[in-house]
């Protein structure tokens, strides 16, 4: 029987759940982990970081072997040397194992280097510290991860002085050198992603250095003098920590679940209670051992479900559970209804689990408000949905690691009469291309045949527009009519200016989030206003949409740019209202859909939202490709972020209709 490593990677589920170790691994449990989603790898360029990283310690002997002990004996072999570069360097002592990223040894000195494809400013991030000097949340985990690699290294080289550093991509550097990230490809044989590098690609082809390395030894040794969660209320010195959770792996034994807010990000969490015959869901399992639960008492949810609310791990620890225990106390509220400005974050998280809001009924939906809101716009109406991506190694020479690139927009206009067409649309899907100035020209094209209102879901699009309007004053050759392109960004944004004040342009769009925040609760989005969440509820409850959309009325010439036949959006599947978006075929023909939400966990909300559509851009511009395969997925960007558009179409339907009804 082989070995039950605690890996690196173990290690680190462990220090955010202990419970998590249990879970790990097994075919019965639901993980929707991102740690093997090459689709999220591919959609902020993690491998190619790892590759570059290995290019800029050139001479290193790659230890691929996925038997442990065949790598174990060969990085032993290797380390035999006074001088060795060694990738993925295997060392084990115990049941403890790791895979070093880069490791170097110069006699008996070890420099153990891990990469990651996180972003880092010196300007900003220098000491990995926050304002009252404490590790940052957003580099724990690496930090942590790397402790634990010395730990293990200084174990199993007790001869050598060990030194730990991170491997990050440096935002304060500038690419010298055009089409960088085209030197990197993807290919996926047996089922393993590999890089492949352009020939000739050595460091005088790579130009500035992209990734800085940053010795971590004193974070280290805060670490390792730390003490890490074991059991609930139970904290243990670092190395005993470590020995607890190898022995419960080992053994596999459940250490005792550490609830927490944390919880709503499990990847071993379920939507809900798991039928017979689903995969288990550790998240669920937790809470019933910790709380004698059973399943009817998740039926109304838990606290965590109280949307953009801080404190939860308090209200945990009182033992207010569900969202109906939390009180008017515990959200500081007043309980009074809302007024003339609409909801605030309070209403919507007391409404949550107290469905006591004017007028009772299924939802709340405060015509008023949005008749006044709307009141302010002009026909035709244009919404607008951009799809982006942030990689890490630049298209261009002058760009930084981790800029906007914005590569796709949708565009729906609806006139006065109600008449909805898909006007326009753009993508630019081809390697190495950098499209953001094109993006911009194509939108100013599409929108300035009149003086309608523009409008967007959420802040994307503005912030978007305001990145490229400063990456484009930053290079005034980026092109020949850059003034007329920054006027037309200026026209349709918010921006912010001296003193904190706020810049809006003639044209500002109109944020129909916020429109949603305010005037709008159904209870099945748990407070949420993500267009995904909200769509949904809309299609469930709105009469209007049902008698609009349970007909195909939707696609063909002169309606949409994409879908060629009519279809029915409002569908009905076991009782309910199908969510549109399952109705689409998926992005990608080789990928199943589990492994495309898994690559959405390792985002917020705002960019999950686009994660589909960043991985698909990843996959377009690093893997190799056939032409059909290409164009399948360009087909789906297409036919997604059209849908974008419309389901905010259908979000202005469903409201204008119940607000003049």
């Amino acid at each position: 029987m082989s070995t039950r490593y605690l890996t690196k990677s173990r290690f680190k589920l462990a220090a955010e759940c202990p419970r998590k170790l249990y879970y790990v691994g097994k075919a019965d449990y639901l993980d929707r982990s991102v740690e093997d989603s090459f689709l999220a790898s591919l959609a902020e360029g993690g491998y190619q970081v790892g590759e570059l990283a290995c290019l800029m310690h050139p001479g290193g002997v790659r230890v691929d072997d996925l038997d442990h002990q065949t790598a174990l004996d060969r990085t032993a072999e290797l380390l035999k040397h006074d001088n060795a570069t060694i990738f993925e360097a295997a060392l084990a002592v115990d049941n403890l194992f790791i895979r070093v990223d880069i490791l170097r040894k110069v006699g008996l000195n070890v420099e153990l280097i891990e990469v990651k494809a996180k972003s880092y400013s010196v300007r900003t991030d220098a000491n990995f510290r926050g304002a009252k000097g404490q590790l940052k949340a957003e580099f724990l985990p690496y930090l942590r991860d790397v402790a634990f690699q010395r730990f293990v290294a200084e174990h199993a080289l007790p001869e050598c002085a060990v030194h730990a550093f991170l491997m990050l991509a440096d935002k304060d550097q500038q690419a010298s050198v055009d089409r960088l990230n085209q030197r990197f490809k993807a290919r996926r044989t047996d089922g393993r992603l590999r890089i492949e590098v352009a020939p000739n690609t050595d460091l005088a082809a790579l130009g500035t250095p992209l990734l800085a390395k940053i010795p971590v030894d004193d974070h280290v040794n805060e670490i390792l003098a730390s003490h890490l969660s074991v059991q609930p209320g139970v904290e243990q010195p670092f190395p005993e920590a470590v020995k607890t959770f190898a022995e419960a792996y080992a053994s596999d034994r459940a250490l005792a679940p550490i609830v927490s807010s944390g919880c709503a990000n499990c990847q071993f969490k379920a939507h809900e209670w798991p039928a017979p015959g689903e995969p288990r869901s550790g998240f669920h399992e937790c809470w019933a051992q910790a709380f004698n639960w059973t399943e009817a008492d998740f039926a109304h949810g838990t606290v965590l479900d109280l949307w953009n609310l801080r404190g939860k791990s308090e209200l945990i620890a009182q033992g207010v559970l569900k969202p109906s225990q939390v009180t008017l106390e515990d959200l500081g509220f007043d309980g009074q209804a809302p007024g003339l400005a609409g909801m605030t974050r309070k209403h919507r998280q007391w409404y949550i689990g107290h469905a006591d809001w004017p007028g009772g009924g299924e939802f709340y939906f405060d015509s008023n408000g949005f008749r006044s809101a709307m009141s302010q716009w002009r026909y035709p109406l244009h919404c607008i949905d951009f799809e982006t991506s942030v990689v890490a190694i630049p298209f261009v020479k002058g760009r930084r690691p981790y800029e906007m690139t914005a590569f796709q927009f949708s565009h729906h206009v609806i006139e006065e009469n109600g008449r909805v067409a898909h006007r326009t649309q753009w993508i630019c899907a081809e390697p190495g291309v950098d499209p953001n100035v094109p993006f911009v020209r194509a939108l100013r094209d599409a929108l300035q045949g009149d003086k309608g209102t523009i409008l967007r879901w959420a802040a994307h699009e503005n912030t978007v527009l305001n990145y490229l309007r400063g990456q484009m004053l930053a290079n005034p050759e980026s092109a020949p009519d850059l003034a007329e392109l920054i006027a037309f960004i200026e026209r349709i944004t918010v921006r912010s200016g001296e003193r904190k004040t706020k810049i809006a342009g003639p044209r500002n769009m109109v944020d129909l989030c916020e429109i949603a925040e305010k005037f709008y609760f159904h209870p099945s989005t748990k407070g949420s206003t993500s267009l995904k969440k909200v769509l949904p509820a809309l299609m469930s409850s709105s009469s209007f949409l049902k008698a609009t959309y349970e007909q195909p009325v939707y696609g063909g010439p002169g309606v949409s740019l994409n879908i060629d036949q009519p279809i029915a959006w409002w569908q009905l599947k076991d009782g309910s209202v199908m969510d549109p978006y399952l109705l689409l075929p998926p992005v990608f023909d080789d990928v199943s859909r589990h492994e495309t939400e898994a690559a959405e966990e390792g985002f917020s909300e705002e960019l999950r939202e686009g994660t589909a559509a960043m991985a698909a851009y990843g996959r377009l511009q690093f893997e190799e490709l056939t032409q059909v395969r290409r164009q399948a997925i360009v087909s789906a960007l297409l036919r997604y972020c059209e849908l974008d558009t419309l389901a905010m179409v259908m979000a202005v339907q469903a409201w204008r209709e119940a607000a003049t009804t």
